[in-house]
């Protein structure tokens, strides 16, 4: 905890745009609860590492504990109000949130990094400062400590927090972020209801694995619990899925329909170089998307800043590449830096990777272990730019498939809200137009001609045929 003077909080300006709630609020108006201003923005793994912890203090500390979201947007697509909210609903977020795209709060509170708690207590009065992520404990200690203190000084004025949500639209799919597609169906993560779905490829439901309701429990089709299932990928009759909630690999057996947790604890864990003899004693870290290649199953430990490897023989897993140090760094594998790695693909020897938090596209020669970087140049260069290589911009991609047929990848531009095709002999990346408007689509897949994107804001999936240039929105249905 850093200590600051005792001084009352700056206000709150009267211009930010509020969400969650029915008219805008003041600190004033919070006297006597304890608050914490949570200052975020949604791109951030760490910060999404910070929601559990607030829902778990905003439960137990109903009627004296007042939390309110300070979104401070990294991207240019995160100042858009409507994206926002899109972000609030999928993750679920049930207090007041600030939109401050012009950074006064940021500014005025000192705030130096993403994810930063200020916390005041009910006198209105800065306590100080927690930065970075893994502060239940710390947090609950002094929650408990402040509210003991203004109930002995008769400060403490106990009363709900009022949340007005705007909740999206009831739909088959809701925020989609990966799918597969095979010879007969597509598997699909769908992410906001904590299921996988496989369909037909016209979209008709076939299986559903998953409850619908956020947990980790082995077991056959709807009976098994995921948590924000993203990336999977199909070896032989097991489909394997990044179950990015829970911190966990899952296996499921395509013919008998069970689901087996194979690798991680349901914590997570923040340890940057650590390998296990036993994959269920390993505690991972947001892993986001899987990639298959020669026995060996690629991790893409988004919350790590890594990329993992577990051996399917032998069944070990171990870090492979990254330092676990957010940036852009190339060079041997274990000196490379990652920055939230949130898509994977891989073709030959080479391991191609959205690298999210840098704007980039990264590359792993598997055969000599060895990164090196397509698009991209730093944790804040971004844009909407074609060109040669380090010329283009991208803004925040999160998926990416190989055409081996075009000697080309396709990426999910997500914070553009486009896909973008990089050619692999000349590093030239343009944008594909086509005839159907995206909405931070979060992953794509690649079957033959045709190029399945998760259109995630949008609850859709997308099949783009890639010679026509022509698309239809998948009719995902029972």
């Amino acid at each position: 905890m850093i200590e600051s003077p005792r001084i009352h909080a700056p206000a709150l300006p009267e211009a930010l745009e509020w969400f969650n709630t029915d008219q805008p609020l003041t600190l004033e108006g919070l006297r006597g609860k304890v608050v914490l201003l949570d200052f975020w923005t949604y791109c951030c793994v760490n910060c999404m590492h910070v929601l559990p912890d607030l829902q778990y203090l905003e439960s137990k500390y109903p009627d004296t504990l007042a939390v309110i979201g300070i979104h401070s947007p990294k991207f240019a697509n995160e100042r858009v109000d409507a994206q926002l909210q899109k972000a609030i609903n999928r993750h679920h977020i049930q207090h007041p949130v600030a939109n401050d795209p012009e950074f006064k709060l940021w500014r005025a509170y000192g705030i130096k990094a993403w994810p930063s708690i200020i916390f005041l207590d009910p006198e209105g009065y800065v306590v100080g400062v927690l930065r970075g992520e893994g502060r239940r404990q710390q947090l609950d200690e002094l929650i408990s400590k402040q509210i003991e203190t203004a109930e002995q000084k008769g400060v403490l004025r106990p009363s709900p927090m009022s949340v007005k949500s705007a909740p999206e639209p009831a739909s088959m799919l809701r925020f989609p972020g990966k799918v597969v597609a095979t010879r007969s169906y597509l598997y699909i993560a769908d992410s906001g209801h904590n299921r996988v779905l496989e369909t037909h490829h016209d979209g008709k439901v076939r299986r559903v694995f998953g409850s619908g309701a956020a947990g980790m429990l082995d077991g056959k089709e709807s009976a098994a619990l995921f948590d924000n299932p993203q990336g999977m990928v199909v070896v032989g009759d097991f489909l394997y899925i990044a179950d990015t909630g829970n911190h966990a690999i899952r296996r499921l057996h395509l013919k008998s329909g069970d689901v087996m947790t194979i690798a991680g604890t349901g914590r997570q864990g923040r340890y940057s170089g650590d390998n296990y003899r036993d994959p269920l004693e390993a505690e991972l870290n947001s892993p986001w998307d899987l990639a298959y290649h020669e026995s060996n199953l690629y991790i893409a430990m988004a919350g790590q800043h890594q990329i993992w490897r577990m051996n399917l023989n032998h069944l070990r897993i171990d870090r492979y590449a990254g330092l676990g140090r957010e940036d852009i760094i190339d060079g041997p594998v274990e000196r490379a830096s990652f920055a939230q790695p949130s898509g994977i693909a891989v073709h030959g020897h080479n391991l191609y990777i959205a690298d999210a938090e840098t704007s980039a596209i990264r590359n792993i020669r598997l055969k000599h272990d060895v990164v090196s970087t397509l698009v991209g140049k730093g944790l804040f260069d971004y844009g909407d730019r074609e060109g040669i290589g380090m010329k283009a911009r991208l803004q925040h991609p999160l998926g990416v498939a190989v055409d081996p047929e075009r000697n080309a990848l396709w990426v999910a531009d997500t914070f553009n809200s486009r896909i973008k095709r990089i050619d692999l002999r000349t590093s030239e990346v343009t944008r594909f137009a086509f005839n159907l408007p995206l909405d931070e689509p979060g992953g794509l897949n690649l079957y033959r001609n045709k190029l399945f994107i998760a259109n995630t804001n949008a609850h859709q999936i997308v099949a783009l045929d890639l010679q026509s240039r022509m698309s239809e929105v998948v009719n995902v249905r029972e």
